[in-house]
């Protein structure tokens, strides 16, 4: 189904979760994609990034605002799609979860996660959809490493963290990832319902950790390029969140291996 710039008609309610809600009722559609926009202080950005995705590349667009303190929650309301705010910060990983389970509950069999403060190129919402609908993965993910991150803007200190981060998880996963830590990501119904991402941090580390999920799961994998831009006005992880970031990997790595081995059983990874 096409989805056209038109407005919806929605209500607006409060939920017993403490999150407030302004959105569509759910419609059927056995090949719907829906593209979640994980929200916070993204008022300079958030129109931009919507009007670049092609309307014939998904079906519904689902904001999620994390307790924003700008004018993020106005400007989503002005626009054309289903959006949720949260009452309190929950963090990045909360973020995703709403989006993930009200995604899965408006009937998505595709979904693709969608930062709205315009740092990756929102034109190739369709290129990530096209391997899940073709049956060649369950999971696709949209690489800097690549095109050229660094001419993008990104910094040298990510890029050599990036590089060396996801050498370590190759080395311990068995994988061959040109890049674990993108935030640019697709998803096919059957890889989103195998995995417990409740369980998973409330943070920056859920990236990691659902992709380790997926990894035990032994999902399909695809990766493809995508060009980005860094500037004052795209959220992203400073050099002390980047260290707890790193750490937090490492943690999951051990983790994993003790799963495996059977030392113990963790239930994110159940």
């Amino acid at each position: 189904m096409v989805k056209s710039h038109e407005s919806t008609q929605s209500a607006t309610m409060t939920l017993p979760e403490s999150k407030i809600v302004r959105e569509a009722a759910p419609t059927t559609n056995l090949h719907k994609t829906i593209v979640v926009m994980p929200a916070y202080n993204a008022a300079r950005t958030l129109e931009k990034t919507y009007y670049c995705i092609p309307p014939n590349s998904y079906d519904e667009i689902i904001l999620v605002d994390d307790a924003s303190s700008d004018g993020t929650w106005a400007i989503a309301n002005s626009l054309p799609i289903n959006c949720i705010r949260h009452r309190k910060n929950r963090g990045y990983g909360g973020n995703q979860k709403t989006c993930y389970t009200r995604a899965l509950e408006h009937g998505a069999e595709f979904v693709v996660m969608l930062h709205p403060d315009y740092q990756y190129d929102p034109t190739i919402v369709g290129n990530l959809v096209a391997p899940l609908r073709a049956g060649e993965a369950d999971v696709v993910l949209a690489s800097r490493m690549l095109g050229n991150p660094l001419a993008g803007g990104m910094p040298k200190w990510k890029y050599v963290v990036n590089k060396m981060l996801t050498g370590i998880e190759n080395l311990a996963l068995g994988t061959k990832f040109s890049e674990f830590h993108t935030g640019y990501r697709a998803f096919n119904r059957k890889a989103l319902e195998s995995v417990n991402f409740e369980a998973n941090s409330e943070d920056f580390l859920f990236d990691n950790e659902i992709l380790v999920q997926f990894v035990l799961k032994k999902l399909c994998f695809k990766e493809i390029p995508v060009t980005t831009r860094y500037s004052f006005d795209c959220s992203s992880v400073n050099f002390r969140q980047g260290c707890i970031y790193g750490l937090g990997i490492l943690k999951t790595i051990v983790k994993y291996f003790v799963h495996r081995s059977g030392i113990h059983r963790f239930k994110q990874f159940a």
